[in-house]
């Protein structure tokens, strides 16, 4: 078994569309996207093994060589900083992190005044380096569930969030006031691995430069 490759998906919409980028390079994982509450999947014939994991795990698993190979968004490798290698930009599952005020204070408000700021946020280390390289003093609040909910109830002024549409964020009254990064779904390697599998791990990346 030490000839496989293990990949490790997070579900969702990116498992969905790495299932097709991997099915343009020859690479069948199909069965991915059945019903089944298995989370190893294995290809005997094109020795894969794929791990359905959670997102902000799919980095611990490639760096302690659990996985090969991890299929993650840019916000995760900001936010934990694994000890991975991270080849590809996979193009897909664009968002934006956001600094967001409430649309009243936006109105009155100055960034280039501020200077000691609470924010919350699911972001805490991206959120403290941000400002911290802006000089700017920050109490973090850290959240796990609808970050738009804090300043709604006086928890904090702004929050710091993912954001796609932006739709959640206008329909709380929430207004986009400075972007930190711009976010898509990165291909990791565990640095190991790239070495005792390099052909392998290397035709895939070049496979997916290809089509990229």
């Amino acid at each position: 078994m030490t000839d496989f490759i293990t990949i490790a998906i997070p579900k969702g919409r990116i498992l969905e569309e790495s299932v097709e980028l991997f099915g343009r390079i020859g690479i069948d994982c199909r069965e991915l996207l059945s019903d089944s509450r298995k989370l190893i999947f294995e290809n005997p014939e094109q020795r894969m093994r794929y791990m359905i994991v959670r997102a902000t795990d799919v980095p611990t698993y490639v760096e302690y060589g659990s996985a090969d190979l991890g299929i993650v968004g840019k916000d995760t490798l900001m936010e934990q900083c694994r000890d991975v290698y991270e080849p590809l930009d996979l193009k897909f599952g664009y968002c934006r992190m956001m600094v967001a005020e409430p649309a009243n204070l936006a109105k009155v408000d100055d960034p280039s005044s501020w200077s000691h700021l609470r924010i919350a946020t699911k972001y805490p280390h991206i959120t403290e380096s941000y400002f911290a390289s802006r000089g700017i003093q920050v109490e973090i609040i850290k959240l796990y569930g609808s970050i738009e909910l804090a300043p709604l109830v006086g928890l904090s002024e702004r929050i710091v969030d993912l954001v796609s549409t932006g739709e959640t964020m206008r329909q709380n009254g929430l207004v986009e006031v400075e972007t930190i990064a711009e976010i898509t779904t990165r291909l990791i390697v565990n640095r190991a691995s790239l070495k005792t599998k390099h052909k392998r791990i290397s035709e895939i990346i070049k496979e997916l430069e290809k089509i990229l």
